[in-house]
């Protein structure tokens, strides 16, 4: 996890903050999916369509964002993907475009708004079904998102007539009213017909909801604050299931803790794995510098030729560093991260 957060702060670095903050989950109702399943199965005793599916669909939207430049030119980006003990892949996207995308801009590819149903009836289907949050609060209190009486992830949002620029790093997009030519859809929540608007949409880019049909969330990363943290949760390590046995014996010793503390890992992940499908993917490469004390470089020997490897230290990144410096005078001007570029 920090070799990979460290990867993403020196993209940040070298290009500034991220404009795009996006994430993918597999739809287990792709016509993809449904059609391949025999009689009598459900998408959820398929993992290996699941995997593949969606593997395949996250390939064709990385060339849409990079090879088709569907926000613009990208400079760099790094993606990961989640399972997070409830099956369903989903992937956390982090891009950085080469023109940075300006606040006043980010109503030409993200909305948060419930479409024109007589327009496109075929977005309004979609974002009703994949991009409502909830509902929670009163209407269903005991949601996974709900905590001492309020939803964690801050829904129903306020109205507002035009985007605005919020204090966390992200923007407060434009929700209008029912009466301010906003819509709504009902939803059947707990047998009971609900009134729902634009106060539960969960940020998304229409092209892309209309190509995928899934749960895309789409954030526009404005301010620098809030970057630390989006680069860790998208690199955060797996889920962990831990269990302890106690003993009476004070003399029992801990020895296999470590064992005990285990990866819980799904049958989507597993398979995931097995498929030996990317977890981690970025661009460009990163290059990883050597820090090391003085003689202490990793050494690599078989039995043959330890002594030889004893005697003759191999050189790394930083030992070749310390000798540029002292055979070039203009090496002395530049810090270690600079010399490989």
């Amino acid at each position: 996890m920090h070799e990979r957060t460290q990867d993403a702060m020196t993209y940040v670095r070298n290009y500034g903050r991220p404009d795009l903050f996006i994430t993918f989950t597999c739809n287990p109702a792709w016509p993809e999916i449904e059609n391949e399943l025999f009689l009598g199965q459900k998408p959820h005793n398929r993992h290996d369509l699941l995997a593949r599916v969606f593997h395949g669909k996250l390939k064709i939207l990385m060339n849409l964002i990079n090879k088709g430049k569907f926000f613009g030119v990208v400079q760099c980006y790094m993606y990961t993907i989640e399972w997070q003990k409830r099956g369903l892949p989903h992937a956390h996207i982090l891009v950085w475009l080469q023109e940075t995308l300006h606040v006043h801009k980010v109503d030409d590819f993200i909305s948060a708004e419930i479409p024109n149903p007589e327009e496109d009836p075929e977005l309004f289907n979609c974002i009703t079904t994949q991009m409502v949050h909830g509902p929670c609060g009163a209407i269903k209190p005991f949601s996974p998102c709900m905590k001492d009486g309020k939803c964690t992830k801050r829904y129903p949002r306020d109205f507002l007539k035009e985007t605005q620029t919020g204090k966390d790093g992200y923007p407060l997009y434009r929700r209008r009213r029912p009466e301010d030519e906003g819509f709504s859809a009902v939803m059947n929540v707990r047998h009971s017909d609900v009134v729902v608007d634009n106060r539960w949409i969960v940020p998304y880019c229409p092209l892309l909801s209309r190509i995928f049909c899934a749960h895309i969330n789409v954030e526009y990363c404005n301010s620098i604050k809030s970057i630390k943290y989006v680069c860790k949760y998208i690199n955060k390590e797996c889920d962990m299931a831990v269990f302890d046995v106690t003993s009476s014996d004070c003399n029992a010793h801990n020895e296999i803790y470590r064992y005990e503390m285990g990866r819980y890992i799904s049958s989507n992940e597993t398979v995931w794995r097995i498929l030996n499908f990317p977890i981690h993917e970025r661009y460009p490469t990163v290059i990883h510098l050597s820090v090391h004390l003085e003689n202490g470089q990793r050494v690599y020997f078989t039995e043959g030729n330890a002594a030889e490897r004893a005697r003759f230290a191999p050189e790394t990144t930083l030992t070749a560093f310390f000798r540029l410096c002292n055979e070039d005078e203009f090496a002395r001007t530049l810090f270690y991260h600079q010399v490989p570029r």
